[in-house]
């Protein structure tokens, strides 16, 4: 496999992998909004799969204001906003 095509499939194996933003410790919430339960907190500068987003509570934070959401494991979500994600609308499939 050429480098090129080595470096294409690690970019297509990561594509739903993010950094939330550094400095800040991340709540992970049991829903998508400021109202369902903290379940586990993040370090800044984490790693996060997204494995699909949502809309729910509008939440300001480093990445600007938006009311998406992403999930990024069973029964957990972050808003997106502390999530680089480059994009300041969904980056993912909805979640069902």
């Amino acid at each position: 496999m050429s480098v090129d095509r080595a470096q294409a499939a690690a970019n297509t194996t990561a594509t739903n992998t993010y950094v939330t933003a550094p400095g800040v410790t991340v709540n992970v919430r049991s829903g998508p909004g400021t109202s369902f339960s903290v379940v586990r907190s993040l370090p800044g500068g984490s790693h996060v799969t997204i494995r699909c987003q949502t809309t729910g509570t509008t939440v300001t934070g480093p990445y600007g204001t938006s009311k998406i959401w992403d999930c990024i494991g069973n029964g957990q979500y972050v808003s997106d906003t502390y999530v680089h994600t480059g994009s300041d609308g969904f980056v993912a499939s909805r979640c069902s």
